[in-house]
This record gives C-alpha cells, structure tokens and sequence, in this order.
C-alpha cells in the first residue's frame, strides 16, 4: 500500500539506494539467493552488491515451520554446513503414521508407510535457527541484511519493470499522518528485485495481479498450520521421532492432519495444519489443534511437560498446477511467496533453498551479461530441468486426490504413488480458490469445543501472550478492510462471522455498540502475520499490508 502522497510532498524525496540485487525476506529462500549470488561473485572474481529486508525485527523473527528437513538442497549451497555448525542437530530416527478416531489410534505398518512420509537422512529442526546461521553465513560473505524495514511497496520504471522496493514510513499515527518520531521510508533500486515473502505474500500478490503470473494457472490452496514447542518429560522424549496424524479431530471431508516432533533438549514441536477450502464458518483451526492434543494416543506426551511458544503461519499448498509464472521484468518470485512446498512430504524448505539458488544463479548470469530489468527466464527454464521439479511433479495428484476425502483420498493417493510412481498419465486440477469454498452457515449446526484447561490446551490470547507478538499501539491497522460494512453485513449475516475463528490469535470480534449493533474489531495488535484472513475471507474484503518495521512474533526455536 502507497503512503499518502501528502507524507511524500511534505517529507519527500526518500533517500534511494543502489544494489545490484535486492532480495524482500529473510527466509530461507531469500537468504540462500543471497548467498548464491555472492558465493559466484567470489568465483569469478566479481563485484555484485546484495541487499536482504526483513519485516521481523532480527532475521528468523517470523519463521514458524514443523520441520523436518531435507538437507539435499543444503548440501549444494554449502556442502559444509556441518563443520561450518548449521543447527541440524537431530537426525531422524522413526517414522509413524497414525489414523486417529475420537477414542483410538491406527498405527501404518512401517512398509505401508508412503515414501513421501519416510524421513530417513532428513532432520528434525527449527526453521527459524537454521535461518539464523542462513543469515550469519550470508553476513559473512559481504551481503547486508537489513532487520525491522519491511519492504511496503513496489517501484517501477517507466517502462513498466520493477525497479525495487520502499521500505515503510516509520512512527505513522493511526491516523494516518505523521507522529513525532516520524522517519520517512527509503527506496532501494535494484537491477533485479526477488521476492521471498513467504506463502501469501502482500507484495507478491500484487506482482501476480500486475503482471497476470497466474494465467492458464490453477487457483492457489492454502492451509494453516498452528504450532506450539512444549518440553516434555525426559522420560517420554525419544529423539529423532517423527509422527503424522491424519482423521480425527477433523471429519473425513476436511483436509488436514497434524505432526509431532522430537527435537533436542527434551523439546517438541507439535502442530495441526487445516487446509483452508474446508467449508464449515464454524470450524475452528485453532481449537481443532487444541481439541487434537486431547487425544488418548497424543496426550500423554505432554502430560507433566510445559508449553514454550506459540505461533502459526499459512501454507502455500497448490503444488505446480497453482505455481504461477514466477519471473517478470525485473525481479523473480522464489520460496513459498510462489508456492513450491511439496504438499505430500509436508515440506518446503528444500524447495526455498533450491529456488533460491536457482533464482541466484539466473540473476547472476543476467548480471555479468550486463543485463538488467528483464526477465530471468533462465531461472524458471533451470528449474523445469531441476531434480525439484521431478519431486513436485511426482506429488502433482496428492492435494487434489486429498481434497476428496480423507478415505477416498488416502486410496487414490495410495494407486498413485505406489501404482504409477507419481507418474500417473493424468493431471488432477484444483477447482476454486479458498474462499470460495466456505458455504453459509444455515447448511451447519454450531461446532461446540471444550475449554481449555490451561494444562493441555490453552485459550487464543494466553497463545498469543507466548509468540512474543507485539505492535506499536498508535500505528495504523495493518489490516485493511475494502468495505467497512461488509463484515457485519455480509461475513456475518451469511457465514455467522468466520474470522473469528479462523484466525489464530484473537484479531478478530464481533462486539455490540452502545446502540446495540454489531461491529467488528481488529484487535490489530494480535496479529502473527499468518496471512490466513487475507486467503479465507469469503468476500476478500480484508488485506493484509506491512504493519512498521519489527512488528509481529519473535520466534524462539520455532
């Protein structure tokens, strides 16, 4: 979103500076272009200047992912992560798959276990410190990083190819218009500009729409995924374990399922992801993840333990039919801010590392060619060629298969990988986008959930208290509505109000005003940048914009 011109008339011009390569997120993704380009700048002997923002107020600030890694792509960005002390401290030592009904659990025997969810040579890790050594490496090497800037809005050339990105106005006032420790925004130009958001990226969004990157694509599926890290008795911690979860709490028509890691340090990840085309208003991501831990084969885990942190992020699921175009004149789009997670292994890292790269490597050669402002066409053409490609065209038919049900998909699913090797002779499409599949709430009875017990399961705001998420309080709303009425006459008049509920941290309440009518209220100030509100609002009415710079959750081990 676009400052006020008057801030820029009355303050302006912002301060411009150059670089070769200017990279949006210090995720995974981000940070290996960065490397990329500089680690080819050493080999031959050339000068190429990068520059990383990142929105969170120190790099790894808001990664929230399960995880288990793969380290393939990681092996070719720097074959010596392990001597060099990348934190992949914990190898993978079981896998299993249960089906859960409300009372009992089914495990998969270990040779019916799909490849997809053999983890054998990955390793159990929190994402966010992985991106932090991402991050000292890429320091090492002369790239600048720059924390708390978020990048709030594209720039052009008047030839219509992106010429970088502002950073946002600092010490705005809710209202609008400049407070007392106003600081004004500052352009970055750049010969190429990649975008590495993450899933559901504001900006890249636009660059979709701009450049119509999602043309002859299939719409993009989305899921959430809420996570906690708990210690646990040493008793009960068995390093390197990893279990999946599919069936209850969820019924068969809702896609989702959960995961429960054991990491190092008596300490587990645990979270529960919902696909975000279910169709119930009333269903709740957050309290069907609380109403899971519950379970008789789950709960002992945590029982005597205690939780550490919080959060929850979406998940760009769509897999290659929903993967747009991701390159345009100027920049490229990588990571999840495109949408290259491999569903079926219910990871993503690997594919932001490799796209990274791949990103890096096309840049690089457009740069020493004395190119700029083009297409990278190069970087898409390197990864139809990628062993990437092959793993995300094996899992192709699982997200659609999935969305037909959990018994039927499981089948299916089943024929596909194990019959035809994920090298069916057909391709399965994806048929609406997200919002579009929420029904109105007259077609379902009200889904009643437990309370929590504030042992097991816990209550949004004493969640939110853990992710460490904060926002300046006079700042602007950072979730923007299209039509301030549309809430109360539309979402909640026909889907009794589904924002709160699907989101994670308490953002959203309808209240009654002093003259008895309903109104809704963004509790701005909660949110941990999930982005789901801005994916499953039914009348895309909510979006989603930079709020000032270090605001948002300080991930710890997530």
């Amino acid at each position: 979103m676009t400052e006020p011109i008057n801030i820029l008339e009355q303050y302006g011009p912002r301060e411009a500076m150059e670089y070769d390569v200017v990279i949006v997120g210090g995720g995974p993704a981000g940070l290996s272009a960065a490397i990329r380009l500089k680690q080819l700048a050493a080999e031959k002997g050339q000068e190429v200047s990068v520059c990383v923002l990142e929105k969170g107020s120190e790099v790894g600030a808001h990664i929230l992912s399960g995880a288990v890694m793969d380290p393939r792509a990681l092996d070719e960005l720097i074959p010596d992560w392990k001597e060099k002390g990348a934190p992949l401290n914990t190898a993978v030592t079981e896998d299993r798959v249960l089906f859960l009904t409300e009372t009992k659990s089914y495990a998969t025997p270990s040779f019916a276990i799909p490849k997809a969810l053999t983890n054998h040579g990955n390793y159990v890790i929190s994402l966010a410190n992985v991106v932090r050594w991402l991050g000292q490496q890429a320091e090492s090497l002369g790239v600048e990083i720059f924390p708390g800037f978020p990048a709030a809005e594209i720039l052009y050339n008047e030839d219509g190819s992106v010429k970088g990105v502002a950073t946002g106005n600092m010490g705005v006032k809710r209202d609008g218009e400049p407070g007392p420790d106003f600081q004004l925004g500052m352009e970055l130009h750049a010969k190429y500009t990649l975008f590495a958001e993450g899933s559901r990226g504001h900006l890249g969004k636009q660059l979709m729409a701009r450049y119509d990157l999602n043309k002859g694509k299939d719409p993009q599926t989305y899921g959430i995924g809420i996570k906690e890290l708990w210690e646990i008795d040493p008793a009960k911690h068995k390093p390197g374990l990893v279990i999946h979860t599919a069936g209850w709490p969820l019924d068969n028509s809702t896609y989702g399922g959960s995961f429960l890691y054991h990491l190092e340090n008596n300490q587990v990840a645990v979270g529960f992801v919902v696909g975000l085309a279910y169709q119930n208003p009333y269903l709740s991501p957050y309290e069907e993840f609380q109403r899971y831990k519950t379970h008789p084969a789950i709960r002992h885990f945590f029982e005597g333990g205690k939780r550490i942190s919080y959060g929850a992020r979406a998940i760009t699921a769509g897999g290659l039919q929903s993967l747009p175009k991701t390159v345009f004149p100027g920049g490229a789009l990588i990571g999840c801010d495109a949408g290259f997670l491999n569903t079926s292994r219910i990871k993503g890292s690997h594919a932001a590392i490799k796209t990274g790269m791949l990103a890096a490597e096309s840049a690089f050669d457009a740069l020493a060619a004395g190119r700029q402002g083009d297409e990278l066409s190069a970087y898409p053409e390197a990864f139809e060629k990628s062993w990437l490609h092959e793993e995300l065209h094996i899992a192709r038919n699982f997200k659609p298969w999935m969305a037909k049900g959990l018994v039927l998909g499981t089948i299916m699913t089943g024929i596909d990988q194990i019959v035809f090797r994920g090298k069916a002779p057909w391709t399965l499409h994806h048929q609406h986008a997200d919002h579009e599949s929420l029904k109105p709430a007259s077609q379902f009875k009200p889904i009643v959930y437990p309370k929590p017990d504030g042992k097991l399961t816990f209550d949004r705001l004493s969640s939110v208290f853990i992710s460490n998420t904060n926002h300046g309080e006079d700042q602007p709303v950072h979730l923007t509505l299209k039509n301030p009425s549309v809430p109360v006459d539309v979402n909640l008049a026909t889907y009794a109000g589904p924002e709160q509920r699907y989101c994670p941290a308490g953002v959203y309440e309808f209240v009654k005003t002093d003259e008895g009518k309903d109104r809704l209220q963004i509790n701005a100030q909660n949110c941990v940048h999930c982005k789901t509100c801005d994916i499953k609002d039914p009348t895309q009415n909510i979006v989603w914009v930079t709020p000032e710079g270090g605001g948002g959750p300080n991930y710890p081990n997530m």
